[in-house]
């Protein structure tokens, strides 16, 4: 059943039959064909299978996880595909990743929501751990869904990740996270994670390495 879906989920990717001074990649979701423009430079401006594992289980469990209206944030966004998906279901969306990544982030975005999306989504810096309160006051953001996907690799900010979890959820939000086990460090923050969020794996995939999780603040989850 692992290797059937992945199968199924690696079908929704193409490529251009002719190349051109652009590289870009292909993928099928929510009914539209989705172009990502990529840079092979930088990590955040690739497509990692962890987003296509979440862009999958969104559009396949749209009943269950109806975005119709909701607010949603996406955290290290990268070329946007999550945040893309997520808003061609409706959803109101709040792409977010580092400055530097913002150019081809929004060129994602906007090249492929435009008339297609019912609400058009927002792109918007977000360096984790920093200037939380002021960029995202508590006050006045709320999110439905806080959605990430291979957010947690061999980087030295991990403490920021888990503040910029916390500083983003509210009781009512639902954390979606599709993960990749890699290295030891990284498979430990699931357990600081634990420390502050209910944690339940709603999916996995062993041929990927890959888990997806759905998380609310502690107490919440049955609440």
């Amino acid at each position: 059943e692992d290797e059937q879906t992945v199968a199924e989920i690696m079908r929704r990717r193409f490529f251009p039959t002719l190349i051109t001074h652009k590289t870009w990649e292909g993928f099928h979701f929510a009914g539209h064909e989705i172009r990502i423009t990529e840079a092979t430079d930088c990590y955040g401006a690739v497509v990692w299978p962890s987003a296509l594992v979440l862009c999958y289980f969104l559009e396949t469990n749209s009943k269950q996880y109806n975005l119709v209206d909701k607010n949603v944030i996406e955290i290290g966004a990268g070329t946007g595909l999550v945040s893309i998906v997520a808003s061609l279901l409706g959803a109101l969306v709040t792409a977010t990743d580092l400055p530097e990544l913002l150019g081809n982030l929004r060129h994602n975005v906007l090249h492929n929501t435009k008339l297609k999306s019912k609400h058009q989504p927002c792109v918007k810096e977000l360096s984790w751990g920093i200037d939380l309160e002021k960029n995202f006051p508590r006050s006045s953001c709320h999110f439905d869904y806080i959605m990430a996907a291979d957010v947690v690799y061999h980087h030295p900010f991990l403490d920021e990740l888990l503040l910029t979890f916390d500083h983003l959820c509210k009781n009512d939000t639902v954390i979606l996270w599709a993960m990749k086990f890699r290295l030891e460090k990284e498979n430990q923050f699931v357990d600081r994670f634990q420390t502050l969020f209910d944690l339940e794996m709603i999916s996995n995939f062993p041929s990927l390495n890959i888990a997806l999780y759905k998380a609310m603040r502690k107490g919440r989850m049955k609440a």
